[in-house]
């Protein structure tokens, strides 16, 4: 059965805080928001949940999903060490709209798609959000819509294209912009910028001066 809860008010946001933890360790979806849409989430760590949330987008493995977290220690227990450079982004811009692909500790026993060894990851500054995957642990999410429809920034949008799908929609209000996180690979020989969105690649130079624009 499907679960809806106002999270706008304290009581409900603690009543929907528990039932959408409960919903991720049962290994079913939730819609959260985060601080650009709304995002369908799963546990990380559980394959069939990271696979019912790419059909339920009618998305192929070919695109895995993006992990949140939140906190930077949390991103620190995802790899066997930090690539240069990751720290001061860090530092400079989360929580916030810019992702990290970075490799992943081949040990890790998930299976999010495709990833070639990499995972995309950022730290939301969304304090809903942050408080659902600090009780859970890292979170698969991504956006909340149908393949190739517009990301929602309210959850009703959500609701109307994923349904039954979810088992707990959280909606905290209508999301502060629809402009997706910037994507920063520091996964090879070279930092490039894959996604240019809410952080500019002139905001990133400083950090990154040989930054690749893709």
């Amino acid at each position: 059965m499907t679960q809806y809860f106002d999270c706008t008010g304290p009581t409900a946001r603690a009543t929907g805080l528990r039932a959408a933890v409960a919903a991720v360790r049962q290994g079913r979806l939730v819609v959260l928001p985060t601080d650009t849409v709304y995002g369908l989430g799963a546990d990380a760590f559980d394959p069939r949940a990271v696979t019912a949330l790419l059909t339920a987008k009618g998305r192929g493995r070919h695109k895995p999903s993006p992990v949140l977290v939140d906190s930077a220690d949390a991103l620190g227990e995802l790899v066997d060490e930090l690539p240069q450079g990751a720290r001061e982004l860090i530092e400079a811009f989360w929580p916030g709209a810019l992702t990290l692909v970075v490799r992943h500790r081949p040990s890790l026993g998930w299976d999010l798609g495709e990833t070639k060894g990499t995972v995309a990851v950022r730290m939301p500054d969304h304090a809903l959000a942050r408080s659902l995957i600090a009780a859970t642990g890292p979170m698969a999410v991504s956006s909340a819509n149908l393949t190739d429809h517009p990301s929602p920034q309210d959850c009703a949008a959500a609701r109307a294209m994923l349904g039954d799908a979810v088992s707990v929609y959280l909606d905290d209000g209508r999301t502060a912009g629809v402009v997706s996180s910037s994507i920063v690979d520091l996964s090879g020989p070279a930092p490039a910028l894959v996604r240019e969105g809410v952080v500019t690649a002139e905001q990133l130079r400083p950090l990154l001066p040989d930054l690749v624009v893709l």
